[in-house]
């Protein structure tokens, strides 16, 4: 069995002694991955900006965890309002083109305080 190892992207470990995910053998979980910037640790007001560099940071955590959003089976997406899932929906579909390859995806309405969106995923790799 495979021992557990922290992912933890280059800028973007967590305030609290949590990282930002996990992975078993080629298993890879994450925890809440944000749209803040890495280089700033800023989160603009901008929903499309916003978006677009959650699914950055989607790319950057896939990265450190030694595999690429291919290899993402499930995502799930935790928003502040449920109109602005269009910002969200348009990166989406720019990272997974292919209708017959999209990972499972779910989405919540839920209080994320600052941010207007958050994802969790998992993958295989």
């Amino acid at each position: 069995m495979s021992k557990r190892q922290s992912v933890e992207p280059p800028g973007k470990e967590h305030k609290s002694p949590i990282p930002m995910g996990c992975k078993i053998g080629n298993i890879v979980y994450s925890s809440a991955i944000g749209g803040d910037d890495p280089a700033t640790g800023k989160t603009s007001p901008d929903p499309a900006e916003q978006a677009k560099t959650m699914m950055e940071n989607v790319r950057r955590f896939m990265t450190a965890a030694g595999g690429t959003p291919e290899d993402i089976i499930r995502l799930t997406l935790y928003v502040q309002d449920k109109k602005i899932r269009e910002y969200f929906n348009k990166e989406w579909l720019a990272m997974f083109p292919d209708p017959h390859s999209r990972p499972a995806r779910h989405a919540l309405v839920v209080d994320l305080e600052k941010k207007l969106f958050q994802v969790e995923v998992v993958a295989v790799l």
